[in-house]
């Protein structure tokens, strides 16, 4: 009896050593994903690791697998950090979401301290109309 309990354990042990290195494997291969869509998207991969965050069953293709959610920080002009995700099955990239580089950065409210204190009125209408009703 303890010679089955010892081969069930040693059979657990194993796969649970092959689980991590096909795992281990996995981070590598979405590392150098990420790293060649920040490449690709002129973005700057930081402190070069993805970290797994998700492990999910899914149908792609008609089969089932295993796809795999990975999550990393990338920059746009090297003064960010934005949270970006990639999703890979054994076959390669599954989708990925990165930060939008935006032309223009949005302009900030106006506070009491940068409105004008005093009220300004548009005169080039009133000196528009006046130029034109006189009659010399």
């Amino acid at each position: 009896m303890s010679n089955l309990a010892d081969l069930l354990t040693l059979l657990m042990m194993l796969a649970a050593g092959l689980g991590w290195l096909q795992l281990s494997r996995g981070r590598e291969l979405a590392a150098n994903e990420a790293r060649r869509l920040c490449q690709r998207h002129g973005l700057q991969l930081l402190d070069e690791t993805v970290g797994l965050r998700s492990l999910r069953l899914r149908r792609h293709d008609g089969r089932l697998s295993l796809i795999r959610g990975y999550a990393f920080d990338v920059s746009i002009d090297g003064a960010d950090r934005e949270a970006s995700r990639l999703w890979m099955t054994a076959a390669g990239i599954h989708g990925y979401q990165l930060p939008t580089i935006s032309g223009s950065t949005p302009e900030p409210a106006p506070t009491a301290s940068t409105r004008p204190s005093a009220q300004i009125i548009d005169l080039s209408e009133r000196i528009r109309r006046s130029q034109h009703s006189r009659l010399h």
